[in-house]
């Protein structure tokens, strides 16, 4: 396991990630926990707020955030922050954990919360033994697939079923008339 990331026991059995920055950095430690139900009734306007940062790219009508109901559905919803500040919900397909939403509340962004979510994001799938973590985003919002390059994910066109349909989903939902859509893998240290 990275020296930055180590799963924590609570009393309640739920796993937090202390991720902490790398050595000689500043700043605090961010405490990744699994949502409990408090939190998911706050994921739809962290969504909603982080969604705003596309409206500058003309990308003015995305999916409608998703109900506490819906989220509480997901695999696993890793949170940080209380309030919430920042989302990243899981879930599983053909195998790999899929990374299906990420979202900082913009007025948190740029303190290592994504990237704090996305080492937990990591945590999660080698705790559940799968080989990989998956995800679909735009290619070229710098927020999206460059963000994710950073933290080690890498393009792919080896799409497994589940993938396939999840793309097909999008297109049948029209993300893809705001840009280049892609799918991203990341394996190396993951399983």
């Amino acid at each position: 396991m990275p020296s930055s990331v180590r799963s924590l026991c609570r009393p309640d059995r739920r796993p937090r990630w202390d991720v902490s920055r790398r050595a000689g950095q500043a700043g605090p430690v961010i405490d990744v926990r699994r949502a409990d139900e408090a939190d998911l009734q706050q994921l739809a306007a962290v969504e909603a707020a982080a969604d705003e940062l596309f409206v500058p790219l003309g990308i003015t009508d995305l999916p409608a955030p998703a109900t506490a109901e819906e989220r509480a559905a997901a695999w696993r919803v890793l949170v940080a922050g209380r309030p919430v500040q920042g989302l990243a919900v899981l879930e599983l397909v053909d195998g790999a954990v899929h990374l299906e939403q990420l979202a900082v509340h913009p007025a948190a962004m740029r303190q290592g919360i994504g990237g704090a979510l996305l080492a937990a994001v990591v945590e999660a799938a080698r705790e559940q033994g799968a080989d990989r973590v998956t995800l679909t985003t735009y290619a070229e919002v710098p927020w999206n697939g460059p963000f994710y390059a950073r933290h080690g994910w890498r393009e792919t066109d080896d799409l497994t079923p589940g993938l396939r349909s999840l793309r097909a989903r999008e297109v049948e939902l029209g993300l893809d008339r705001h840009g280049v859509r892609i799918v991203m893998t990341r394996t190396g240290d993951v399983g």
